[in-house]
């Protein structure tokens, strides 16, 4: 296995690298406080703010725009999976950094679905005005009534009546719907209760204006709403599509959402390993800088076991992402599905391993909101469940491995 970056790959760090250390990290506090601005001043923090506007030009004027996409007939310059994990990473330090790039969850996972089974009127449509950054979007799976980790328990109903479908169901934890750009839902439901448990699914692409969508409210990650961004709880009320909407066609629901889930999980994970890593930065310059006891903290050997226990997980998690990115690019994502699950399983538990312990090298302040920690704390934790909880992946992982032995 070769992990060595390409040339271009190992340019486009150095460019994003330099745009993070000159826009990025100096905008932290400026971000945090433009949308409790909206709130305080506008009555609305759910307002898309100027300065990420402000920022996605000079991100594409620097050559950083959609560097998710992956080659194909519209990208032919495209990036592989392992060329765009060091990239993917060095975004995922700053939870809002990934828009300024056109690279954020869940738009790039909905991008990837467009590109691979939309038809070129849907891609028109849609593909194209997220891919220029003019209009967000949402995935609407989850649901509260039932387990959605398993996707067959979906109880949406896209029942067809005439040249349209008409969708009944209740979402929930549908990221990016709070923003007010958010002009299109992927969802999923089912079409036909009675067939095949996995072609009883449907996705269809619901404009986010037609009638009969409520959004019922804005739902917390340990208190943080993510505003603009948001996760939300959606009703869908006898809302009206047209037949066309429906993507690849009738029953195609979960061998979609398979092909989705792959690289929006190791995207998931390489934004992690960005987490860990900046978390592990600053708890080594707290501990440099503080005296307990008459010495650096940094000298004591708890925190030396700590800091050392963090760079070995850090680094044995970013090798199994590399394995998992370069066998979906030379043997292609069904091949590579124990990679990706086991590292959905490792990344986010380092991650919140060594953001547990930098939260602890600050004391009282790494549960404040003065320090990212305390919210990268809590968007890393939902990882745990987001695009399957570990349960599952485990499952799924030992499965594979007991068939080895199978006799």
């Amino acid at each position: 296995m070769n992990f060595d970056y390409s040339p271009r790959c190992q340019e486009l760090q150095a460019r994003l690298l330099a745009f993070m250390d000159e826009h990025i990290y100096p905008n932290e506090a400026a971000f945090n406080e433009e949308v409790a601005r909206n709130g305080r001043e506008r009555g609305n923090r759910w307002i898309p703010t100027e300065l990420i506007e402000r920022l996605k030009p000079l991100a594409r004027a620097a050559g950083l725009w959609n560097l998710f996409l992956p080659r194909s007939e519209r990208a032919p310059e495209g990036l592989s999976n392992l060329d765009y994990a060091p990239l993917c990473e060095i975004m995922g330090r700053v939870w809002w950094a990934p828009e300024v790039f056109n690279c954020n969850a869940p738009d790039t996972g909905n991008m990837e679905t467009l590109e691979r089974y939309a038809t070129e009127e849907q891609k028109s449509a849609w593909l194209e005005p997220l891919l220029r950054g003019e209009i967000r979007s949402a995935f609407a799976m989850t649901e509260p009534g039932v387990a959605s980790s398993d996707a067959t328990n979906i109880a949406t109903r896209i029942e067809r009546d005439g040249d349209t479908y008409v969708i009944n169901g209740h979402k929930w934890w549908i990221s990016g719907a709070g923003d007010p750009r958010c002009r299109i839902f992927i969802l999923m439901g089912k079409t036909d209760p009675d067939a095949d448990r996995h072609r009883q699914q449907s996705m269809i692409l619901v404009p986010a204006a037609t009638p009969g969508i409520t959004i019922r409210r804005p739902l917390p990650v340990f208190g943080y709403d993510d505003a603009p961004h948001g996760h939300c709880e959606i009703q869908f009320e006898n809302v009206r599509v047209p037949a066309a909407n429906i993507l690849l066609g009738e029953g195609r629901g979960f061998e979609i959402a398979q092909g989705r889930l792959g690289p929006g999980r190791i995207h998931h994970c390489m934004r992690a390993l960005g987490v860990a890593e900046r978390a592990l930065e600053l708890m080594c310059k707290r501990l440099d800088s503080r005296v307990a006891f008459g010495r650096r903290i940094s000298e004591q050997g708890v925190w030396r076991e700590r800091i050392a226990e963090a760079r070995i997980r850090i680094d044995t998690a970013r090798l199994l992402t590399l394995k998992a990115a370069y066998m979906m690019d030379t043997v292609g994502n069904k091949v590579a599905q124990a990679e990706i699950a086991m590292i959905k399983v490792l990344a986010p538990t380092v991650t919140q391993q060594v953001l547990d312990w930098a939260i602890q090298a600050y004391g009282a302040a790494g549960v404040s909101d003065d320090f990212p920690l305390a919210q990268q704390w809590a968007n890393n934790r939902t990882l745990r469940l987001a695009d399957g909880p570990d349960e599952v992946h485990r499952n799924a992982i030992a499965k594979l491995e007991l068939a080895k032995y199978a006799t």
